[in-house]
């Protein structure tokens, strides 16, 4: 099985972006009309990190593609540069969501992509990006994801123990939060120690695809609710 797809890596990669794609399209629509229900501003960031996602894996695995490479050549670094930072991004807007409470009043900002406090993450997140850049290497990103989804796993099972039964999509987040960890220690793992092993990082694309499948089953459950 395993031969069979790293013979056929290239096909896998369409396959997973298409399926990563479609997810994060579900989640960001699905969110959307959930926020503008409920006006609740910690639903507008999470809808801005699956738009962030999608904008990355639509740039790093159609744009730099090689089925493209015949019509079209983009820069392999921007590519690269490009994905990593609304990745870094999408972790930051999902981090961010569950924590606006203590950072913005309760005058929603007129724009969830473009104000001050979001300005910041993307300064952030475009210095990691220059960092990575600067020593050939995806170090700072991993280790900035991985500190964030460990405070965020933390703050999501807090926030479960105390609502989870009036809000039960808490626990999916929670879960959720967990395995990006596991996902993101592991991609570090397969990246900085194992060389890329394709054998790994497929395992890494499958645990991806469960991981958005389960903010997709959630997002589901709270609209049919709503």
């Amino acid at each position: 099985m395993y031969d069979w797809i790293i013979a056929n890596k290239e096909l896998c990669k369409v396959f997973y972006l298409l399926t990563v794609a479609v997810i994060c399209t579900i989640i960001v629509l699905k969110a959307d009309r959930l926020f503008r229900i409920s006006l609740h501003p910690g639903i507008r960031y999470f809808r801005n990190a699956f738009f962030f996602y999608g904008i990355a894996f639509i740039t790093r695995y159609f744009l730099g593609a090689n089925f493209l490479s015949a019509y079209v050549n983009f820069n392999p670094y921007l590519i690269n540069s490009l994905f990593e930072f609304f990745l870094i991004m999408a972790g930051f807007s999902l981090f961010y969501s569950l924590l606006w409470k203590k950072f913005e009043s309760s005058k929603m900002a007129f724009s969830s992509l473009f104000n001050f406090k979001i300005i910041i993450f993307y300064f952030m997140a475009f210095m990691i990006v220059i960092l990575d850049n600067l020593w050939g290497t995806y170090a700072f990103m991993f280790f900035s994801q991985i500190i964030l989804f460990s405070c965020a796993s933390v703050i999501s099972y807090i926030n479960y123990k105390k609502n989870g039964a009036q809000h039960k999509f808490l626990g999916f987040y929670f879960i959720a939060m967990l395995l990006n960890l596991f996902a993101w220690s592991l991609n570090a793992l397969v990246a900085l120690y194992f060389n890329w092993n394709k054998i790994m990082l497929m395992n890494v694309y499958v645990l991806n695809i469960i991981i958005f499948l389960l903010f997709l089953v959630g997002v589901i459950k709270v609209t049919k609710v709503k």
